[in-house]
């Protein structure tokens, strides 16, 4: 068990924000009312929101530590921003639309301090309605890729291999050591991030987490996903701020940025891989586009233009990041 200074806060909790400023309010509400017992630090980095997001911490939330950039610096440079002031042995990477259930931050700090092999740790993410999100996966592959980009993983997740990049086929309900979780709620062993280094920056956006986690694992670092830490997790939000940005058919992801980290991402890893990936999903949106041509009326149309539109991004994001070797200039 690990001996705790009573100075000491048990957790330093890190929210990125970015226009979320009501969901923001009801992120910091609901960790003060769950967690009003574990000895925490919250820092809140805002990426300069223009809803009022940081006036409402500083009037609203005194305790809470503000960092406000004059850029907006996306996901893994904000949260680097902070992480030099976090005091805790743990720190949480907590989403501004993301909300802890009850007794989840204790678990997982309970979790982490019975083993240390754990440099990061993850929850079941549940949306409002109490429906399964991603909560647990495998690293990126172009196989991966493949199955998601082509709805098999769709039709058949209780497959062990279709269903294998979200792990579908497995049951949410068990623990289980993973590959990489999700970026909307993490737990993180503060001596572990200074020994294997901070998030790469050159991730504006998506990747991010999934880089650190493998970093982790790469140190010889477990990533666990715990069934009973619970979080409720709405997704999308602050990209959906974006609005002079066109959005791929998923919806809430900005598709032009996803490309751009998914390339930076397997270029760092493996080099074929990232060639493999946008070959494949070219020739897929391309073969997409000269099907959709055929057909008739005001649905084959939208799926047309999404298809060549898709297809156009690949081939911008490949290359603004020249093939994955650049980071386009920040922000995105």
């Amino acid at each position: 068990m690990t001996e705790v200074s009573q100075s000491q806060p048990s957790v330093s909790v890190i929210i990125v924000s970015f226009n979320t400023r009501d969901l923001l309010r009801e992120c910091l509400k609901s960790l003060n009312l769950r967690c009003h017992d574990i000895p925490k630090q919250v820092l809140v980095v805002d990426n300069v929101s223009r809803d009022g997001s940081p006036d409402m911490v500083e009037r609203e939330f005194p305790d809470v530590e503000l960092i406000r950039s004059d850029v907006n610096l996306g996901f893994a440079a904000a949260n680097n921003r902070a992480f030099p002031l976090a005091t805790g042995r743990y720190i949480v990477l907590l989403n501004s639309d993301a909300f802890l259930e009850s007794g989840a931050l204790d678990r997982a700090i309970k979790y982490m301090d019975a083993d240390a092999r754990i440099g990061i740790g993850g929850a079941r993410l549940i949306g409002r309605d109490g429906s399964w999100q991603p909560s647990a996966r495998l690293f990126p592959s172009p196989l991966n890729d493949f199955l998601t980009l082509t709805g098999l993983a769709a039709r058949y997740p209780r497959s062990r291999v279709f269903g294998r990049f979200d792990r579908t086929w497995a049951d949410p309900e068990e623990t289980a050591d993973v590959d990489w979780v999700p970026g909307a709620f993490s737990i993180v062993r503060k001596s572990a991030l200074d020994k294997v280094g901070y998030f790469d920056e050159r991730f504006f956006l998506y990747y991010e987490e999934v880089d650190l986690c493998r970093r982790f694992k790469q140190a010889g670092y477990l990533v666990r996903y715990w069934h009973d830490v619970v979080v409720t997790h709405l997704g999308g939000e602050s990209s959906k701020t974006v609005t002079e940005l066109k959005f791929s058919s998923a919806g809430s992801q900005l598709a032009l940025w996803r490309l751009r980290s998914e390339f930076l991402y397997y270029r760092k890893h493996s080099r074929l891989s990232g060639w493999l990936s946008k070959t494949a999903e070219s020739l897929w949106y391309r073969l997409r586009a000269h099907r959709n041509a055929a057909r008739a009326g005001e649905q084959g149309t939208r799926r047309l233009h999404d298809s060549n539109l898709m297809a156009d991004l690949i081939r911008q994001a490949w290359r603004e990041t020249e093939g994955g070797t650049v980071c386009p200039p920040r922000p995105w």
